[in-house]
C-alpha cells in the first residue's frame, strides 16, 4: 500500500515492569523475564509463559478469583455478563421461524405450509396456556413475528411476500387466534383489517394503553405499512419507552410486543440515515455529560454485541499493544466479550465512563473496557428482548458507533460489519460523531479483526473478509468540530501476505473464553504464530489506516507493534489494567 501520511515515529514508551498482578497471589514473579529474546533465555521465557497461562486458566481458581463457573467461562452459549438475571428462554419453534421471516426485503425465506402450521399451532397453544416455561411464546416473539408478516404482506416484493402455504395456515388458524390473542398482537397482525380474510375491527381501532403506547402505536402504523419515521419521532419513542420496565400496571410501561415490532420493523424496512442517527444519538446524555480524557489520541472499538464466538478475538490484546505508543483505546462489545476475558483474568468489569477516563489517562495502562450495562442502561435493558427478537435490530448497527468517553486530542472509531450495505451507514454515523478518522472492517463473523488466512475458494459472494473502508482527516481540528473537516476516503482489501505474513488459519476458540485468553497471553509473551500475527496485523493496520502519528508507512507501523510485544510492554500494560482497574475510583 502506498504511504499517504508523513509523520515521524515517536519513541516507544518502556515503563518499568510490574512485579505483581492481581490475577493470583501464588505466582507473583511470572512477569520477571528478560526484555529481549535471547537464545539463552528461551527456555526460561517459555517456562514463565506456561506459568502465566496456567495461573490464569487454573480451573480450580475460576470460582474463587473470577466469579465464573468453569462451564460458563469455557463454553457460554451467551455471555454471562451480557445476559440479564432470571433470563427467559424464547420458544425454539417460533424462534426458528423468526430467522426466516424477520429479515430484509431480499433475504426473507417464506415458511412452508408445514412450518407455518406448526408455528401458528404453537402460538395458539401458548396463548391458551397449554405450554409452560420456556415452551411459552413470549410477547416479544409474537410482536416480532406478526410485525414481520404484516410488513411482508404490505411492502415486500412478491418473492418474499407470503407463500401459499403461509396463507393456507393463516386462513386455518386466524379465526382461533383472533379470539385468543391480546389486542396488541391482533393490531400488529392486521392493523387496518385488510390482511386477514376474516376481518376484525380491533386493528383499525387500536390506540394502545397510555400516552407512551399511543405514540408507539402511531409510529407502528407507518412502519407496518413499510414507511419511515423522522429523527425526532424515533428519538421521542425511544426516550419514552426506555429503559424497558418489567413491572406491569404502571402508566409508563409499554407492551413488549409493540416495542419488539418497532425494533425489528425498522430494520426490515432498511433504516434511513435519519432513523439510524436517531438510534445512535438517542442516549448520549443518559448519564449526564460525557467524560473527556486528557489523551492525545483515542480510538473507540465497536465490536458486534453478539457473535464472533468461533475464532480468536484479538481486540483486547491489540489495545494493550497500541497503548504502548500512546494510542489509547476504549473497547465495548459482546459475544465472547472482552468483558468476559477481563473478568476471567481478575479485572474489574464494572467500570463507569468516568473510571474509564482515568484508566485511559493512566500512563501505565492507556486503554479501558466499558460495558453497555454501565454506560447505556436504557439500551442494556433490551438484552433479553433482543434475544427473543432473534434478528438484529437497528441498534446492532448504531451501538457500535458510541463515544462513552471523549478525548482532548484526536478521536477515531473502528467498527466491524458483516452484511454488505452497512459499511456506508456506519461511516456516516462516524462522520456524524465528528471524529477525525473512521474505519469499518469486515472481519470473520462480522467482527473487526482482520485475519492472515487466505480467502477460501468457497467463500460467499459479496465483500470478502479483510475488506476495509474509511476516512481520515487531512487536518486536525478540535474533536468537537463537525463542519469544515477535509477528509481523505479509502477502501481496500488487506492482503496480509503482501506485508510479510504467512497465510495461517485463524485459531479457533469455539466459545471458549479460556482458550481465547490462552492464545492472547501466549502471543503477548512473544510466542510466534497465528495469534501473534493477528494482533500485530490489526494493531499496525489500524494505526496506518486511521492516520496515527508514526504509522504513515505500513512496515514501520507493523514493526512498532511487534516491538511493543517483544519488549514485554504490551503484556505489562494488560497486567497493569487488571491490577489498577480494581483500585480505580
Amino acid at each position: 500500500m502506498k504511504s499517504l501520511l508523513h509523520n515521524t515515529i515517536p519513541s516507544i514508551n518502556n515503563p518499568s515492569r510490574i512485579k505483581t498482578s492481581s490475577i493470583e497471589s501464588h505466582n507473583r514473579s511470572y512477569l520477571q523475564f528478560p526484555p529481549t529474546i535471547d537464545p539463552k533465555c528461551l527456555l526460561y521465557r517459555q517456562r514463565r509463559r506456561q506459568l502465566t497461562i496456567k495461573a490464569v486458566l487454573n480451573s480450580a481458581s475460576i470460582d474463587q478469583y473470577f466469579g465464573l463457573t468453569e462451564s460458563d467461562a469455557r463454553n457460554p452459549t451467551l455471555s454471562t455478563t451480557f445476559r440479564r438475571p432470571r433470563h427467559r428462554e424464547p420458544n425454539k419453534t417460533v424462534l426458528e421461524a423468526q430467522t426466516r421471516v424477520c429479515t430484509g426485503p431480499t433475504q426473507t425465506k417464506p415458511l412452508t405450509e408445514e412450518q407455518a402450521f406448526k408455528v401458528l399451532d404453537t402460538m395458539l397453544r401458548s396463548a391458551k396456556g397449554e405450554l409452560k416455561d420456556e415452551e411459552q411464546v413470549s410477547k416479544a416473539q409474537l410482536g416480532a413475528f406478526f410485525a414481520a408478516m404484516t410488513i411482508r404482506a404490505n411492502a415486500f416484493p412478491e418473492p418474499t411476500q407470503w407463500s401459499e402455504g403461509e396463507r393456507r395456515a393463516m386462513d386455518a388458524y386466524w379465526p382461533h387466534l383472533v379470539r385468543t390473542l391480546p389486542s396488541d398482537i391482533i393490531f400488529l397482525a392486521d392493523p387496518e383489517g385488510s390482511i386477514m380474510r376474516l376481518g376484525s375491527s380491533i386493528g383499525p381501532q387500536y390506540v394502545g394503553n397510555g400516552s407512551y403506547e399511543m405514540r408507539l402505536v402511531g409510529a407502528l402504523r407507518e412502519i407496518l405499512a413499510g414507511g419511515h419515521l423522522g429523527y425526532e419521532e424515533v428519538q421521542g419513542v425511544l426516550k419514552e419507552v426506555l429503559p424497558l420496565k418489567l413491572e406491569h400496571g404502571t402508566p409508563d410501561v409499554v407492551s413488549e410486543s409493540l416495542l419488539s415490532a418497532f425494533l425489528i420493523g425498522q430494520r426490515m424496512n432498511r433504516e434511513t440515515d435519519r432513523e439510524l442517527k436517531a438510534y445512535c444519538l438517542a442516549f448520549d446524555d443518559e448519564l449526564g455529560p460525557v467524560p473527556v480524557a486528557d489523551v492525545s489520541s483515542l480510538t473507540h472499538y465497536g465490536e458486534p454485541y453478539d457473535g464472533n464466538t468461533r475464532f480468536f478475538r484479538s481486540t483486547l490484546f491489540v489495545a494493550a499493544v497500541r497503548s504502548c505508543y500512546n494510542e489509547a483505546s476504549l473497547l465495548h462489545g459482546g459475544g465472547i466479550t472482552e468483558e468476559q476475558m477481563l473478568k476471567f483474568m481478575g479485572a474489574n468489569t464494572n467500570i463507569t465512563p468516568l473510571q474509564a477516563k482515568k484508566l485511559l489517562e493512566d500512563e501505565a495502562v492507556g486503554f479501558a473496557y466499558v460495558s453497555q450495562r454501565d454506560a447505556r442502561p436504557s439500551l442494556y435493558s433490551l438484552i433479553e428482548m433482543r434475544e427473543h427478537i432473534k434478528k438484529r435490530p437497528s441498534l446492532a448497527t448504531t451501538e457500535k458507533v458510541q463515544q462513552f468517553v471523549r478525548a482532548t486530542g484526536k478521536e477515531a472509531i473502528v467498527a466491524g460489519f458483516y452484511h454488505e450495505g452497512y459499511e456506508e451507514p456506519l461511516l456516516m454515523l462516524m462522520r456524524r460523531r465528528g471524529v477525525q478518522a473512521g474505519l469499518v472492517v469486515k472481519g470473520e463473523e462480522g467482527a473487526l479483526s482482520m485475519t492472515t488466512r487466505l480467502r477460501s475458494v468457497n467463500a460467499s459472494k459479496g465483500l470478502p473478509v479483510n475488506y476495509c473502508s474509511g476516512f481520515r482527516s487531512l487536518n486536525t481540528p478540535s474533536a468537537y468540530d463537525v463542519d469544515g473537516v477535509s477528509r481523505e476516503n479509502f477502501s481496500l482489501i488487506v492482503d496480509a501476505k503482501e506485508y510479510g505474513f504467512e497465510p495461517l488459519e485463524t485459531p479457533r476458540t469455539d466459545r471458549s473464553v479460556s482458550k481465547n485468553i490462552e492464545l492472547g497471553l501466549a502471543a503477548l509473551h512473544g510466542e510466534k504464530g497465528p495469534a501473534y500475527d493477528r494482533i500485530v496485523l490489526n494493531a499496525g493496520m489500524a494505526d496506518h489506516l486511521l492516520g496515527c502519528k508514526g504509522a504513515q508507512d505500513v512496515s514501520t507501523a507493523l514493526d512498532r507493534a511487534r516491538d511493543a510485544i517483544d519488549s514485554g510492554n504490551a503484556l505489562n500494560r494488560l497486567m497493569n489494567y487488571i491490577k489498577i482497574s480494581q483500585k480505580v475510583k
